[in-house]
């Protein structure tokens, strides 16, 4: 392990940032000695947080800013959320660690504690993702989809305030920020399938950075990285990004 100082790349929401601080706690019980710090980056998805990401362009809106300070040298791990990739590698860097999973299922919060059979007919539901309108709409065909994007405590305050009815928001997010008792339904996978490599962080590196290396493989989860991997390749295979009403949950068994 190189004694030099590592930064450590994140998006500057409250939840990059708290998953980021997750990883870098990880890190440290794991190598004590080891010497980093996290510096914030704000991707073009978080600038244009206003528009749907179906009009911002490709995959990987929450990523580029991070990979491109990856090859510059401004840093050497970068933390996503592994939902957010593209699903082929970018040229010269490399996913050093995929994390253990937090719970991948998709959570219902509403200002009046609905759940989705209680929601009243015609109610507005927010959400951004092609995928959960699709699968939501399959149940509650009355829903008016609301498209809204925003941090996830941007979102749970609109729903909060009654300008929606409700948002749909990741349960790992929601638990991260210890936000979990405000869900008022945690759906079941027969209802949503989650996004591919939903739950995981993905830890980032230039491929030939051996310290950056050793650093995050620390935290390599096998079992999230078979599950997550299959996803992905189906995933690609679809030839689908976050435009596509695509749900996929692999398990290892």
């Amino acid at each position: 392990m190189s004694d030099r100082e590592l930064i450590i790349g994140t998006r500057a929401s409250r939840l990059a940032l708290r998953q980021a601080e997750l990883v870098a706690a990880a890190m440290r019980a794991a190598l004590p000695h080891a010497a980093f710090h996290l510096e914030h980056i704000r991707s073009a998805g978080d600038r244009q947080s206003g528009e749907p990401l179906s009009n911002i362009g490709s995959q990987g809106v929450f990523v580029g800013e991070l990979e491109s300070s990856l090859r510059n040298g401004d840093i050497d791990i970068a933390v996503h959320s592994l939902k957010d990739m593209p699903c082929e590698e970018s040229p010269g860097l490399t996913l050093a660690a995929i994390t253990v999973r937090e719970d991948p299922r998709d959570a219902l919060v509403s200002g009046k504690g609905h759940d989705l059979a209680s929601l009243p007919q015609g109610a507005k539901l927010g959400t951004g993702s092609p995928r959960r309108a699709a699968q939501l709409t399959a149940v509650r065909p009355d829903l008016r989809i609301a498209s809204i994007r925003g941090n996830v405590d941007t979102r749970i305050h609109k729903a909060q305030t009654g300008e929606i009815d409700a948002v749909v928001l990741a349960v790992a997010g929601l638990n991260r920020l210890g936000w979990l008792e405000r869900a008022s339904e945690i759906f079941p996978l027969d209802i949503m399938l989650p996004a591919v490599g939903q739950g995981a962080l993905a830890l980032q590196v230039r491929a030939d950075d051996d310290g950056a290396l050793q650093l995050a493989a620390t935290l390599e989860h096998l079992p999230t990285r078979l599950a997550t991997t299959a996803e992905r390749s189906f995933l690609r295979h679809l030839g689908g990004g976050c435009r596509a009403a695509a749900a996929a949950l692999g398990e290892v068994t």
